[in-house]
């Protein structure tokens, strides 16, 4: 008998199930409310693979790291970002190294979307869509020609522009106009930008983080600064509208998906990040999100529209380098009053 309980115990240790327990069917993720399209993303993998998708959202990239931090980068599998949150959330410990050989599509990646300031020896992120803020405008509406960020301040456009509610964006543009950098961490600087970002309130008919496209599809607003899905939104509504890639320079952002470090189900997450880095998938979400395709291998699928659209395609020559909004450390804080004081002018 104890020979048999013995056999039984060394077989039962030897088992791969035993050494390797599957991990149960579901995979938590965590980002926009909407961001993973349900019919062409999670419907197709839960029915491919009978993981469950748990879908929950944040408002903005700092409640993202409150949560996450909140749980010691546990109970998520997958936390789709933005670059500058991600860098933080690395310096923090919070992001799991990738297991490449469990996502051969890695290798449909871009690589001009690679080895970014958030992940210079690509360790943890997998991009999902990049984009860059633009301006668009009604030339039948306006009198002034308009080339960049500066145009924004002429005071023909009183009370007819909309911008991004969001600080680091437009105090980094009124920045750029003084020639300087979107992330700039010198007081006396942020005060001079200050000073000027008060100037174009009264140029500003609306301020809105994630309905910019509406006041220029009502013709409420005629120039938009505004998200590159915002611009194709109007686009698809109103005809005869100027794209302007801004003389200052552009401003840039990549959309990561990445494994926090204690995620209870990496395996899952590893499988997830496979599919989405098919080519019919990352045509799928480039088109559905309205954002510049990263994935290489999707560029032939891409519909001819897509490629001809001056807010997706952008000719390198006028993309130049473009400029990151960074972690700016304790001086996000000046920002941020800067900002609230903006919004109270």
């Amino acid at each position: 008998m104890k020979k048999m309980l013995l056999l039984l115990l060394i077989l039962l240790l030897a088992s791969p199930v035993a050494l390797h327990a599957e991990e149960e069917k579901v995979l938590n993720i965590l980002t926009w409310a909407e961001y993973i399209d349900y019919e062409d993303i999670i419907a197709p993998f839960e029915q491919e693979t009978g993981v469950k998708i748990d879908y929950s959202f944040f408002d903005s990239n700092e409640e993202m790291l409150i949560k996450l931090d909140a749980v010691d980068a546990g109970t998520y599998d997958i936390v789709l970002a933005s670059d500058y949150a991600i860098d933080i959330a690395r310096k923090q410990g919070m992001l799991k190294e990738l297991d490449k050989g469990k996502i051969p599509n890695y290798a449909n990646i871009n690589p001009v979307y690679l080895s970014q300031f958030y992940d210079p020896d690509n360790q943890f992120t997998v991009p999902y869509v990049a984009g860059t803020p633009l301006i668009l405008y009604d030339p039948a509406m306006i009198d002034v020609e308009i080339d960049g960020y500066e145009s924004l301040w002429d005071e023909s456009l009183r009370d007819s522009i909309v911008i991004i509610d969001d600080a680091r964006n437009i105090i980094g543009i009124v920045l750029k106009t003084l020639g300087e950098s979107f992330n700039v961490t010198d007081p006396a600087l942020l005060e001079r930008a200050e000073e000027k970002l008060m100037a174009l309130k009264p140029n500003v008919r609306v301020l809105s983080y994630d309905a910019q496209h509406l006041a220029m599809i009502s013709g409420e607003a005629a120039v938009g600064y505004m998200f590159t899905p915002a611009v194709v939104w109007v686009q698809e509504e109103r005809s005869g509208l100027e794209v302007v890639y801004p003389k200052e320079g552009m401003g840039f952002g990549i959309d990561n998906l990445f494994i926090p470090a204690n995620a209870p189900h990496p395996d899952n997450a590893h499988q997830f990040l496979d599919f989405i880095l098919r080519p019919e998938i990352g045509k799928s979400i480039a088109e559905n999100q309205a954002y510049i395709c990263v994935n290489q291998a999707s560029d032939p699928l891409l519909s001819d529209e897509f490629k001809s659209n001056p807010a997706l395609y952008i000719p390198d020559e006028i993309l130049g380098t473009p400029e990151f909004i960074q972690d700016v450390g304790e001086a996000q804080s000046l920002y941020i009053d800067i900002w609230t004081r903006f919004k109270q002018h």
